[in-house]
């Protein structure tokens, strides 16, 4: 018989704490992050895009566009009671929402075109959450101080000057946060109007939701969760790997020359050191608070105030700016074995995005450049499919809706072809062998039920194929729609 080992062979000595191994958390405390104020070329550029992206959101709405009468005059409008959609001299009607989807893919395609060729240059810069994060974080510190101070007064003891600047704190942000969701709604209604109603409490209850809805997740986004939305929220991280290659421009440290990094005194030699001297000074600075040093990640948006920040300290140091820089990582490559970088900004995705870019671009001009400004839709009616008149004639009825997108009235002729011979009448009017006249007023849907009578013999097939032809003021064919006419057989 086998002997089975004893049961403290099993299991560590509880007398030996070092032997007892404690299991990984499943769930980690956010760490606070606190960015410190920096200065730089990409500071500044950072600064201009968010003033540009902020001017345009809450100015945009107040932009007034003359369209002519009966027309509203706010140049970027959706308004959903009305069904259009108004973009400058651009009038979007609900059959047209494949230009929305056109813009859409061509903001895509941008995108992905703009990180293969600069990695996340939009988180970094023109993403709503970096922008309103932002300005956020620039109230934040006008307030309660740059990193140190805030460092210090969120450990401190609450005192009638902390609760003071706190309040102070949420309650600009909170103000931020409003007027983001007040401007949201200017893009949905008459902008003057909607104000005026809103601060006399005569709002429609959508309009208070909406202002709620977006000041609260404005407040929440920027204000708390901050880099925890692109770490964990955003799925954009996720898939741009799968735009990125070699040739990519990047955030990058420069391990080479870097490395090995440590404190130095000023009497200490360099040579057989980097010129990282692990001041911390990039990790600092950072938004999302990761060390670039450690190489590329997720959580790195690509803002480039890390490479203000090294550049800074290598002019206090007296080295060579670049240590961090924006690079490919082909060129870094090729500089750490001293040979001369090269810079592919032209290669197999570039081109492949900028066609489909391109395409998609040039398809859209031509569907602008030949957009109508009539739309017409015949419905044949199907109860019953014919009908057989005394005489013999068998008689067809259609429902004929016409779109004119003209801001005056026009009459337009309806021309019936197909059969030999028919002549048509509109519901409650009088036959005609040739041509039928009707009215529609601007920007409106006419709706007209038509009546085609043809004789028996003339019908070759139990479903003839016949035509409708849309003829504007001057004589042009202006839309033609095919469908049938029905008969015994």
């Amino acid at each position: 018989m086998v002997a089975m080992p004893e049961r403290r062979d099993l299991e560590p000595a509880a007398t030996d704490p070092q032997s007892v191994t404690t299991p990984a958390p499943l769930y980690a405390s956010r760490v606070r992050v606190y960015p410190r104020k920096v200065s730089g070329t990409w500071r500044s550029v950072k600064w201009v895009v968010l003033a540009a992206c902020l001017t345009i959101y809450y100015a945009a709405a107040w932009l007034r566009w003359d369209r002519g009468p009966n027309a509203p005059d706010q140049a970027f409008l959706i308004d959903i009671v009305g069904g259009r959609a108004y973009f400058l001299d651009l009038e979007i009607w609900p059959q047209e929402v494949y230009y929305i989807t056109g813009l859409l893919i061509l903001g895509a395609v941008g995108l992905f075109l703009a990180t293969s060729l600069f990695g996340r240059v939009w988180c970094g810069y023109s993403c709503p959450q970096t922008v309103w994060t932002d300005l956020f974080m620039l109230v934040e510190r006008w307030i309660e101080g740059d990193r140190n101070a805030r460092i210090r007064l969120d450990k401190g003891r609450m005192t009638a000057r902390k609760a003071a600047l706190k309040t102070a704190k949420h309650a600009a942000w909170l103000l931020i946060a409003f007027a983001t969701g007040g401007a949201w709604i200017l893009y949905f209604n008459d902008a003057p109007t909607v104000t005026r109603a809103f601060f006399a409490g005569q709002a429609g209850a959508g309009v208070y939701f909406f202002v709620a809805l977006f000041t609260v997740t404005t407040y929440t986004l920027a204000g708390w969760a901050r880099e925890q939305v692109c770490t964990y929220m955003c799925p954009w991280p996720r898939f741009q790997a799968a735009m990125f290659d070699e040739h990519s421009f990047t955030v990058t440290y420069r391990a080479w020359r870097g490395e090995p990094r440590g404190a130095k005194r000023k009497t200490q030699s360099w040579e057989g050191r980097g010129d990282c001297i692990d001041c911390k000074a990039c990790v600092q600075v950072c938004p999302t608070g990761i060390d670039i040093r450690n190489g590329p990640q997720l959580e790195c948006i690509s803002c480039g105030l890390c490479v203000d920040a090294c550049n800074e300290m290598m002019d206090r140091i007296d080295r060579p700016r670049g240590l961090i820089d924006w690079t490919t990582l082909a060129a870094d490559a090729a500089a750490s074995k001293r040979e001369k970088p090269v810079y592919r900004i032209v290669r197999s995705r570039t081109l492949i995005y900028t066609a489909l870019l391109v395409m998609v671009a040039a398809v859209m001009v031509v569907a602008l450049a030949l957009r109508s400004t009539v739309e017409v839709n015949v419905l044949r009616d199907r109860s019953p499919q014919f009908v057989t008149l005394a005489d013999g004639s068998i008689r067809n009825g259609y429902t004929i809706k016409i779109l004119n997108k003209t801001r005056s009235t026009v009459t337009y002729r309806i021309q019936f072809e197909g059969v030999a011979g028919a002549t048509m009448a509109l519901s409650g009017g009088a036959p005609s062998a040739g041509t039928v006249e009707v009215t529609v007023n601007p920007d409106s849907v006419g709706s007209f039920a038509l009546f085609v009578r043809a004789e028996r013999g003339v019908l070759t097939d139990k479903f003839q194929a016949v035509q409708f032809s849309i003829i504007d003021p001057a004589g042009d064919v202006a839309a033609r729609r095919s469908t049938v006419f029905a008969g015994p057989g």
